[in-house]
């Protein structure tokens, strides 16, 4: 394909899966189940790191978790009790266990008794998406006891992963959406500073089509993408998203 031949075929599957049906069948399905900011922002970052596997598991392990907390995510992780910490204690999902969820509600109750949203936890570490995501890893695990075995649910550069869970999240927390699926409630961030969500789907469709080069799937080829996509789109190059994903896993491309 020309240059102008890949740019029609992939606005054409924007078109196709970057649409409200699209929500039903996707993690992003957990976070609009509510309309507080607060709310959304938790419930989204939950589905996010807990977005690896399948995705109707993915969804019902994570509607799990909004439940156990009565479906007010927000006022549990300011609010709650030791009796309201025991219903949590036998959740799983995957290798995520009781010890990282403990980990994750502190966190969130140290931050969000200081700030009214998640985006500063991002937002104070830098002006680039790299800056903010190595940051927000340093400052989630600053808390004194920090578990070790909970660095490996959120990602960072700094170890040359992809970050795509947590590229996926801001996706959802910042991009401009005129179809309802991506929630674009942070303002601070532009649309155009995203990085590409890289998975192994969205890398094979990516080098059939000629937009990556690069072997490993890790940081570099993320920026690799989205330097690609943004020759089609500068102002939001993330929504590519939709037509790589959506053409990986629902195409079998």
């Amino acid at each position: 394909m020309t240059k102008k031949e890949l740019k029609e075929f992939l606005d054409r599957k924007v078109d196709q899966y970057n649409q409200p049906s699209f929500i039903q069948d996707d993690p992003v399905s957990i976070p609009h189940l509510f309309s507080r900011q607060q709310d959304i922002e938790i419930a989204a970052f939950f589905a996010s790191i807990f977005a690896w596997g399948n995705r109707t598991t993915i969804i019902r392990k994570s509607k799990e978790l909004m439940e156990a907390m009565q479906m007010h995510p927000y006022e549990f992780m300011l609010n709650h009790s030791p009796t309201d910490l025991k219903r949590l204690l036998s959740f799983r999902h995957r290798t995520f266990n009781t010890t990282d969820l403990l980990y994750f509600i502190e966190f969130f109750k140290h931050h969000y008794t200081r700030h009214p949203s998640l985006e500063t936890a991002f937002t104070l570490h830098g002006d680039s998406i790299e800056k903010m995501l190595t940051g927000f890893h340093h400052y989630f695990f600053s808390l004194e006891d920090a578990p070790l075995r909970t660095r490996k649910h959120i990602s960072t550069p700094e170890k040359k992963s992809t970050c795509k869970r947590l590229n996926m999240f801001l996706r959802w927390m910042v991009r401009q959406d005129n179809h309802g699926v991506d929630f674009g409630i942070w303002k601070n961030i532009s649309p155009s500073a995203l990085i590409c969500p890289i998975d192994l789907h969205v890398a094979r469709v990516s080098k059939k089509l000629g937009l990556l080069s690069r072997k490993q799937t890790d940081w570099s080829a993320a920026l690799e993408l989205t330097a690609h996509l943004k020759e089609f789109d500068k102002d939001d190059p993330v929504k590519y998203d939709f037509a790589l994903f959506g053409t990986g896993v629902m195409e079998k491309y």
